[in-house]
């Protein structure tokens, strides 16, 4: 599943090709695909809730977007614009067998695949959107969440892990796997450390550092994982450039140069630096 840089990467090129265009007809392949009723009208903007993209329509209607592991969005039109999970569609004639829903345009079409069928499209009420059960249950963001929210929201945790916490959407939006181990690294906090002897001034080291690591990521264009890739369809360098912990096991930490590991926390595969995130405090 991409993590919310990666969307919000999507976000911003997508806008590039549908913002002020005309969406005309919808057809749909798989009815799992699609949630509700095809609506029509021009595209005011592209607004994103968590990991969801949120197409705003001249009608007052919207359409939700959620990519889950293998959506993908290519609009063929003037020119050609790939985005998400990596594969062959990103040159191939479409439709194809994993195309799911159709979205026509007056210069162009939007096509949506979706390989395992998890993602999904939902045509609602834009009034309706912020009430969703899938958006309303998402958390504020790094961006927007505070100090006081956060800390007191791991002290109702307070015999849980901090890594798995921090990945809760309703605990806070937008961490994924990448970001929670950086964000960790930087705040010298060990991923299995129990929430309830995180204190108030770690909880803020932890938002900051989550802003700054995925700032990093959406200005590089998402993260290299194998299955997202950047909107124009080339893969984002954050792990090359920015990751201090993800994915480097085995080498030098950057801070003191002690060995880097990786360890499983919650099911998650995890990395640290034994040395900068001890477990101490406990």
């Amino acid at each position: 599943m991409p993590e919310l840089p990666e969307v919000e990467t999507i976000r911003r090129g997508l806008s590039q090709f549908i913002v002020k265009k005309k969406l005309v007809k919808t057809t749909i392949l798989c009815d799992k695909s699609f949630i509700g009723a095809p609506v029509t009208g021009t595209v005011k903007d592209i607004r994103r809730f968590g990991k969801a993209l949120i197409i705003d329509l001249d009608n007052h209607n919207s359409l939700m977007i959620h990519l889950r592991m293998t959506g993908q969005l290519i609009y063929d039109g003037k020119e050609r614009y790939a985005a998400g999970h990596p594969s062959d569609n990103f040159t191939a004639k479409l439709p194809n067998k994993q195309t799911r829903v159709i979205l026509e345009f007056d210069d162009g079409t939007l096509y949506f695949n979706d390989q395992r069928k998890f993602g999904f499209i939902k045509a609602l009420p834009t009034k309706e959107v912020e009430s969703d059960a899938f958006i309303k249950k998402l958390a504020p963001e790094p961006w927007t969440i505070t100090v006081d929210e956060l800390y007191e929201k791991l002290q109702h945790h307070k015999n849980s892990c901090i890594k798995p916490t921090i990945l809760d959407q309703t605990i806070i939006c937008g961490l994924g796997n990448i970001y929670a181990d950086e964000a960790l690294f930087l705040s010298h906090i060990h991923p299995e450390r129990k929430c309830g002897t995180i204190t108030r001034n770690e909880a803020a080291l932890i938002i900051k550092n989550a802003k700054d690591v995925m700032e990093k990521s959406i200005a590089s264009g998402g993260s290299t994982m194998a299955t997202y890739v950047k909107a124009d369809g080339t893969t984002g360098d954050y792990l090359e450039l920015f990751a201090n912990v993800f994915r480097r096991e085995g080498q030098p930490c950057p801070h003191c140069g002690t060995k880097l590991i990786k360890i499983k926390v919650a099911g998650r595969g995890t990395h640290l630096c034994p040395h900068c995130q001890k477990r101490s405090q406990e």
